[in-house]
């Protein structure tokens, strides 16, 4: 499977309906997923944003990404309408925030501060 955007560094987990079950499993770390799509434009203006996040708070916070086409039963399950979407999972797996649409990094960096301090 192919990384919906076109940066995709070795910081961001390609999560797909193969490994979802057992990358989400509610581990010590909480996670950002960025659910994209390889023809989403928003998608690849976002992804240097996400490559940063991942750098930043490398150790703190997992980030994975998500191609809808690819992993169609990952994303009927957290229903993912529309791309970009980004959800922050907690660190027992339940959802803390969800943005739809490309967000200003201010907004997802606000969201990540409270889960992971």
């Amino acid at each position: 499977m192919r990384a919906a955007p076109e940066l995709m560094s070795d910081l961001i987990i390609s999560i797909d309906d193969s490994n979802a079950a057992s990358e989400l499993s509610g581990g010590e770390t909480p996670y950002l997923l960025d659910f994209s799509a390889e023809w989403c434009g928003p998608c690849k203006q976002m992804a240097p944003i996400i490559e940063a996040i991942a750098r930043e708070y490398q150790g703190k916070l997992r980030v994975g990404m998500v191609d809808v086409e690819a992993s169609p039963n990952t994303a009927a399950r957290f229903g993912i309408m529309s791309v970009p979407t980004f959800v922050i999972l907690l660190r027992d797996g339940a959802e803390s925030t969800r943005f739809n649409g490309a967000v200003p990094r201010r907004k997802l960096d606000e969201a990540i501060v409270k889960v992971v301090g």
